[in-house]
C-alpha cells in the first residue's frame, strides 16, 4: 500500500488548516488579535464567564495549553478570572470591554476568511463541505472518548 498525501483526509486537513490560519491571522492580527486566541475568545463572545475547564472541553485542547493562553489574554486585557459565586474553588473568565469591542470586527475577518475559502465551492458544495467536516469531528471526538 502506497501512502498519497494528496488523498489524506488528516494531510490535507492539517495543510487547508494551516492555511486557513494564515489568513485568518493576517485579518485579525490588525485587531492585535491571534489564532492562538481567537477560538476562546468565540466561545467567550457566545457564553461568557466559562471556567477553563469548560473551555478545554469546548475546545479540545490540553488544560496547560489553555491555562498559557488565558494568561496571555489576561496579560493583554482580553479577559479577566474572578472567583464563580456560588462556588470559591471556581474561576470564571470574563470578557473585558476591550474584547467585546472586537468581536464585531473580529467576526467580520472570520467571515471573510471564510467566504475566500469557500469561494470555489458552489452553495451545495459549501453546505455539503462544511456538514462532512462536522461529522468527521464528531467521530473523531467520539473516538477520543473510548477507553
Amino acid at each position: 500500500m502506497t501512502f498519497k498525501k494528496e488523498q489524506s483526509a488528516g494531510y490535507l486537513a492539517n495543510h487547508m488548516a494551516r492555511l486557513f490560519a494564515r489568513g485568518l491571522d493576517a485579518r485579525i492580527r490588525p485587531l492585535g488579535l491571534s489564532t492562538g486566541i481567537f477560538p476562546a475568545l468565540l466561545e467567550l463572545w457566545e457564553n461568557d464567564g466559562l471556567t477553563q475547564k469548560e473551555l478545554v472541553t469546548r475546545l479540545d485542547i490540553e488544560q496547560a495549553t489553555m491555562a498559557n493562553t488565558l494568561n496571555r489574554m489576561e496579560r493583554d486585557g482580553f479577559v479577566t478570572r474572578r472567583k464563580d459565586a456560588t462556588d470559591g474553588r471556581v474561576q470564571r473568565v470574563w470578557l473585558t470591554n476591550k474584547a467585546r469591542k472586537l468581536e464585531g470586527p473580529a467576526i467580520s475577518a472570520a467571515k471573510a476568511q471564510n467566504a475566500v475559502v469557500l469561494s470555489t465551492l458552489s452553495p451545495a458544495e459549501q453546505a455539503d463541505f462544511l456538514k462532512l467536516m462536522g461529522k468527521a469531528v464528531a467521530a473523531m471526538r467520539a473516538v477520543e472518548k473510548k477507553p
